[in-house]
């Protein structure tokens, strides 16, 4: 059975073209409303506008990297609640560390599988919805 997250916004934030485009394919698939954004200035206006439900961010990324795009996200009280999971081609200790003292609550090593995907999904937004 396709899994479906019908309503879910996400916003998925990478300098890599071809990571949104397949996040961006995938949750579509299921029934998300997916917003994208080049870096992390990027998307904080979108943020604002858009509301998401999830947010799925690179860490090496050019102007704002995902460490400080993630710690200003969940410095804003109306986004601490917000989960942040963070995407890197690194899965060393020290970056996961440093992920979680910015508010980080997850971490994904890329490239990713649908199934990573849908997983910290379930995990983070519909675990706390049900």
């Amino acid at each position: 059975m396709e899994e479906s997250f019908d309503g879910l916004k996400v916003m998925v934030i990478d300098d890599s073209k071809t990571i949104r485009r397949t996040a961006e394919t995938l949750l579509q698939k299921a029934g998300c409303t997916v917003h994208t954004a080049v870096d992390g200035f990027d998307a904080l206006a979108k943020i604002a506008d858009t509301r998401p439900d999830i947010i799925f961010v690179d860490i090496m990324m050019p102007r704002l990297d995902g460490y400080q795009a993630c710690a200003l996200i969940k410095n804003n009280p109306a986004y601490q609640k917000t989960p942040v999971i963070m995407l890197s081609s690194k899965d060393g200790l020290f970056d996961k560390a440093k992920g979680r003292i910015v508010g980080a609550d997850d971490y994904l090593t890329k490239p990713f599988s649908k199934e990573e995907l849908f997983s910290a999904i379930r995990q983070h937004v519909v675990a706390g919805v049900a």
